[in-house]
């Protein structure tokens, strides 16, 4: 009996210590692509980067993400509008000092080319309001939609409300495990807008990258902690770079400035991927 007993109890403690050489429990994140979803020139960058850059002209560029979880596609922002590829001069924008969109290839195209239909995604979030994030949120009228509920509720022109009221909808306020397993967190970061939002994504290769949104547009407002004067707060705004530089020291994160041309031609575009 005594045997016996000893026995089990070898058992028992074999079964609850940790298994030598045993690895974490992998992200659900399986594949993220960065989709083009716009080419722009802006007239007079200042307006980003107030008392410098005065009368400069910049390349920018509009990226998307999509990405495969274990759990279903997601899609971070949406970019330009699709029907600005059939606009041969591009959109202009009213303010000159502005930025001149071009949809070099469409959001459609790009997914149809990995063989994603858009009903194929489940869920999607835009880092904020503004025309150049949200410009087909409708091509996925079926998808979750996460939101801070401030973004949502933030009136657009003439109080007209900035997405359908059919479109299904995750208002949040505050930070958001989507899939529940820590791979894939929305990240509150107010300032840009009342409801700007990031994203961390940990990859099992890559490691973790964290999209800015418009959290800051380029490397040298990064660098210099410099706040857009359109900015719905400028405390807010840093206050939420103080976050993500924060969230790249705890994660070991990369930082990937959405708008930011210079560090796009360094990153691999879709179909190529990271995993």
């Amino acid at each position: 009996m005594k045997k016996a007993i000893g026995l089990a109890m070898l058992l028992w403690i074999a079964g609850a210590a940790p298994q030598a050489g045993a690895q974490p429990a992998k992200s659900g994140v399986e594949r993220l692509y960065i989709l083009n979803c716009g080419e722009g020139v802006a007239g007079d960058i200042s307006r980003w980067s107030p008392g410098v850059n005065e009368g400069k002209s910049m390349d920018f560029v509009d990226n998307c993400y999509l990405i495969k979880h274990a759990q279903g596609w997601f899609l971070w922002d949406t970019g330009i509008p699709d029907a600005v590829a059939a606009m041969p001069n591009g959109l202009a924008p009213a303010d000159p000092k502005a930025i001149t969109w071009r949809r070099p290839k469409t959001l459609a195209a790009q997914l149809d080319q990995l063989g994603v239909k858009p009903s194929d995604i489940k869920a999607m979030a835009v880092s904020h309001t503004h025309p150049d994030h949200i410009g087909n949120v409708e091509l996925f009228a079926a998808a979750m939609l996460y939101v801070q509920k401030a973004e949502y509720e933030w009136p657009g022109v003439n109080n007209a409300p900035r997405f359908k009221p059919e479109h299904p909808v995750t208002k949040l306020d505050g930070d958001r495990d989507v899939f529940g397993d820590g791979s894939i967190t929305i990240l509150t970061t107010p300032g840009h807008t009342p409801g700007h939002q990031s994203l961390l994504v940990k990859l099992p290769k890559t490691g973790a990258v964290v999209l800015t949104g418009d959290a800051v547009h380029f490397r040298d407002n990064w660098d210099n902690r410099r706040v857009p004067s359109l900015n719905a707060s400028k405390e807010q705004t840093l206050a939420s770079m103080q976050k993500i530089a924060d969230t790249l020291t705890k994660e070991k994160a990369q930082l990937w400035i959405n708008h930011d041309k210079a560090q796009r031609e360094g990153l691999k575009m879709s179909p190529e991927f990271y995993d």
